[in-house]
Parts: C-alpha cells; sequence; structure tokens
C-alpha cells in the first residue's frame, strides 16, 4: 500500500501538518524535528502524492521554463540548475520552447497558464526582455525570476557581471600581443550580447586601440551563425589574429571555419568563447573562455522563485562570480 503523510506523521511522532511544513522546505520547524521526519520519509520510502499536495495548497508544485535560445549546451545547463532546485523542493518542472518574436507569443503563454496552472516562471534570455509577456504575467499575478536580465532593479534571478567578464577576456588576448581583435555578436534581442560587446570595446578603448567595426559581425549564439561569421573575418585583407566569439557555440564555429581556410588554432589566430559549456571542452584545442556557471544560475533563479512562492520574503537578484578559463584555443600573436 501507498505510504500516506499521516504514516509518516504517526512513525515520527508529529502532526501531518508538521510532516507538510518539512515537505514545503518551511523555516519554523525545529532542526531535530526536521531530521527526525525526514529520517521517517527515508525509512518507509515516502514519496509525496503530487495531485494531494495541489488539491490541498491550491498549487501546482509546477515551474515553467521558458527559452528561445539556439544554444543547446547553454540551455542544458540552466535547466538542469533550474530542476535541482525543483528537485530538491519537490517540484515538477517544464521546459516549453517559444519564439519571443512570434505576434501569438503572449497568447501562447497565457495558454500554458490556463492549462497547466504551474505556481511560476523562470525565464531565460532574450525573453527575460519582452515587455509584453513581462507585463501579462504581472497583470495576472503569476511569480517569475529571470537569468540574465538586462534590467535588474524590481526582478529576482542571477547574473553575472557580463561586461566585466568580456573586459576580462579581451585584455588576455591584449597581453598575448594581439592587436587585430574581432568580435562575433550574439543575437541582437539578448542583453548578453550588448554587454559583451560593450566589455569588448572598453576593453579595446583602455588599450588605445580603434574601434573597426570591420571586425565586429553579428551571429545569433549558433555554430552555424559562428562559421558565417568567421568567413567574413578571414577573408578581410588585414584578417584578425585574434576572434572573441559571444559565446562556446559560436567560437566552435569560428574554430570550424579556420580549419576551412586553412587557419591553424592557435598558431595563426586565437579563439575563444563565452559560457564554458561543455562544447568548450569537447572540441580541439580546446577553448579559452568565461566560465559563466549556468547551471547554478538556473539553480539559483529557481531558488529565489521557490523562496517567492513560500512566502519568504521577495526573492533577489543575485550575483554570481565568472572565471576566466585559459585553454589551448589562444596563444601568444605569431
Amino acid at each position: 500500500m501507498r505510504v500516506r503523510l499521516e504514516d509518516v506523521a504517526k512513525a515520527a511522532g508529529v502532526s501531518p501538518k508538521t510532516v507538510s511544513r518539512v515537505l514545503n522546505n518551511e523555516e519554523n520547524v525545529r532542526g531535530p524535528t526536521r531530521e527526525k521526519v525526514l529520517a521517517a520519509m527515508a525509512a518507509m520510502d515516502y514519496r509525496p502524492h503530487l495531485s494531494a499536495r495541489s488539491l490541498a495548497s491550491n498549487r501546482s508544485y509546477l515551474v515553467a521554463t521558458l527559452y528561445d535560445n539556439p544554444s543547446s549546451n547553454y540551455l542544458t545547463e540552466i535547466q538542469t540548475g533550474v530542476l535541482d532546485a525543483c528537485d530538491e523542493h519537490h517540484y515538477s518542472m517544464m521546459v516549453r520552447p517559444l519564439l519571443a518574436e512570434s505576434p501569438d507569443f503572449v497568447e501562447r503563454v497565457d495558454a500554458l497558464i490556463l492549462h497547466h496552472r504551474p505556481d511560476g516562471f523562470v525565464l531565460t534570455p532574450p525573453i527575460t526582455e519582452h515587455p509584453q509577456l513581462l507585463a501579462h504575467l504581472k497583470q495576472r499575478g503569476v511569480p517569475y525570476a529571470s537569468v540574465s536580465p538586462v534590467q535588474h532593479e524590481a526582478v529576482i534571478g542571477a547574473f553575472i557581471d557580463e561586461p566585466q567578464a568580456a573586459r576580462e577576456m579581451v585584455g588576455h588576448l591584449l597581453s598575448l600581443g594581439h592587436r587585430r581583435i574581432a568580435h562575433v555578436i550574439g543575437h541582437p534581442a539578448h542583453g548578453a550580447s550588448g554587454w559583451r560587446l560593450a566589455g569588448y570595446r572598453d576593453a579595446l578603448a583602455a588599450a588605445g586601440l580603434p574601434y573597426d567595426p570591420a571586425l565586429v559581425v553579428e551571429g545569433d549564439f549558433s555554430f552555424g551563425s559562428g562559421v558565417a561569421a568567421a568567413r567574413t573575418l578571414f577573408s578581410l585583407t588585414d584578417r584578425p589574429t585574434a576572434v572573441f566569439a559571444a559565446n562556446d557555440d559560436m567560437a566552435a564555429g569560428v574554430i570550424w571555419a579556420a580549419g576551412e581556410h586553412g587557419l591553424a588554432v592557435p598558431r595563426d589566430v586565437s579563439v575563444c568563447g563565452f559560457d564554458d559549456t561543455p562544447i568548450s571542452r569537447q572540441i580541439w584545442p580546446t577553448l579559452t573562455t568565461i566560465r559563466q556557471p549556468s547551471r547554478e544560475m538556473g539553480r539559483i533563479a529557481a531558488l529565489q522563485l521557490l523562496a517567492s512562492l513560500r512566502g519568504r520574503g521577495e526573492g533577489h537578484m543575485v550575483q554570481l562570480p565568472f572565471a576566466l578559463q585559459v585553454r589551448e584555443s589562444t596563444a601568444p600573436v605569431s
């Protein structure tokens, strides 16, 4: 027979309400009592009945993660982090791909709200910046947390200092003697694209180098756009000696295009990316990149949302650290 919440309460010598509070990670349970309840759950192999739990609390215990991003490596990291937080707090997670530029985008999200009743959303770029959606969620009273939003005020979630990270990456290339440094921009609708471009420009200006528009080519965060951008850059009469791509997928595309043009990385051209997703360690040469803790950002954003849902304050916008990862794809200019 299925173990009930009441059975756990009896075994632990507490009330069913106390077991419910432990399940919901509420703070007003003493440590020894919490440990006793958790031990009883483990001994009895108790699994919460989500339907009954939902009916009792008028919640769905479902978090929906929305995305419109071609970088599968980045998305996998974010979604895994959200799932970590949901598992920790006995929530389910729904992942929904949507086209932010679609004319019926808000209507599709509204249909998701009506059909699945998520308790809240985790938004990823560029959906984090969709004004109509944000206004609609506010109107409906549906909470959300954002990963890397452009504006950090009045929202909860997680971010890193992307302009500073880009400055450090370009500073690394400058320290290797590179002066013809190109940049492949991400999708124009993503806040990260503007931040990383700003950091690139700031680093050049600090080094007394002019900004050359010919060395800046737009991509969309996909491998294919990195290939296309690199073909343009490598066709220049005075080609760059280094390319800073705004994410790892595009940087991998740049390395592919370098081989197509007979260029060796890093002997003929240094290449670096951003995010430190698995592909950065799976390609050769391994990629110099900025470690953005994407999985942790997804987890923290979800935790802020869940804290808000449980009434533990309104949640926060949390800044996480980044780190420059120097690998084999960058070297002194030859």
